[in-house]
């Protein structure tokens, strides 16, 4: 289990922002409830999203793999890890790298997984309301743009 496929696979599972999956904190994973607290979004909005029991259990794999303290995904300070965030850079490159090993051609991003979670929503039969609210937009509008 690989901290970039954890990683990768929590943008999938949730739909969360780049930004937000950096800022994640372990005590915002509630497994009793199995859901995510997303602290501080876009606009200073708090939300939840569900935890999949998939991702409860790669998550407590990698838990116990990088025993992080503060932030799920720990950044580097002087090539040292550290009980920093994460750079959005990493996730990027977690990205970057997924495809090539994939051989997917096609722009692959951070945001292409939050696409993709909503797609998968709409196709599974949620209702375009509650993907707004998982996705953490003020209006439908912005749920409907793309």
């Amino acid at each position: 289990m690989t901290k970039f496929r954890t990683l990768l696979m929590t943008l999938y599972s949730t739909g969360m922002r780049r930004a937000e999956l950096c800022r994640l904190r372990v005590n915002d994973i509630d497994n009793r409830r199995m859901m995510i607290r997303i602290q501080q979004g876009k606009g200073r909005r708090d939300r939840e999203v569900p935890l999949s029991p998939t991702l409860l259990e790669t998550l407590r794999v990698y838990w116990r793999w990088m025993k992080p303290r503060t932030f799920l995904f720990p950044g580097m300070v002087k090539h040292c890890r550290a009980d920093v965030p994460i750079s959005p850079n990493t996730v990027w490159f977690a990205c970057r790298q997924a495809a090539k090993a994939a051989r997917i051609t096609e722009h692959l991003s951070p945001h292409t997984l939050r696409h993709s979670y909503a797609s998968h929503l709409l196709e599974a039969g949620a209702d375009l309301r509650t993907i707004q609210v998982l996705l953490g937009h003020s209006t439908l509008e912005h749920t409907l743009e793309r």
